[in-house]
């Protein structure tokens, strides 16, 4: 595990960029021209930044973020 320190500025940065990434990737999801495989790809990524999300945001913060894996298999877009 690797630790590193953060001022508040830079975690309101980290956050933002967190955000942004995940919002990114949410409207991705949508686009049906975009390959199984590679929104599978996608979602690894999508939990590893939510992960990250987690640790700088509050809870009210990453919620939003927070996607049901069962409702995108049912809709086959992961």
């Amino acid at each position: 595990m690797l630790g590193m320190l953060f001022n508040n500025k830079e975690v309101k940065e980290m956050e933002y960029l967190l955000k942004r990434e995940l919002e990114e990737m949410l409207h991705d999801f949508e686009d049906n021209r975009i390959d199984y495989v590679v929104k599978h790809a996608m979602e690894e990524r999508y939990q590893i930044l939510f992960k990250m999300l987690k640790r700088v945001a509050p809870q009210t913060e990453y919620m939003p973020y927070i996607r049901s894996k069962a409702l995108y298999r049912e809709r086959g877009t992961l």
